[in-house]
């Protein structure tokens, strides 16, 4: 959900796109399942919900992935 009114905020993609910007900020290239895996570091979180992330994160222009599969920070 993006905006949940029902559930708490840290169930929203909102909430844990922050945690993938966050990790995107401090390297700003990486491969998928390494940020993956840097994020569930700091927060508890499903693949879907990470991937739902990056969705969401690319349809605000944020992160895209470039020719190499790596994510990538827009500048």
């Amino acid at each position: 959900m993006l905006l949940p009114d029902n559930i708490h905020p840290e169930h929203c993609i909102y909430y844990n796109g922050a945690f993938v910007l966050q990790e995107l900020q401090r390297q700003t290239k990486q491969h998928l399942l390494d940020l993956y895996q840097a994020v569930k570091q700091q927060k508890n979180m499903t693949f879907p919900v990470f991937v739902l992330c990056l969705d969401w994160l690319f349809l605000i222009n944020v992160a895209v992935i470039n020719d190499t599969g790596e994510v990538e920070l827009c500048s």
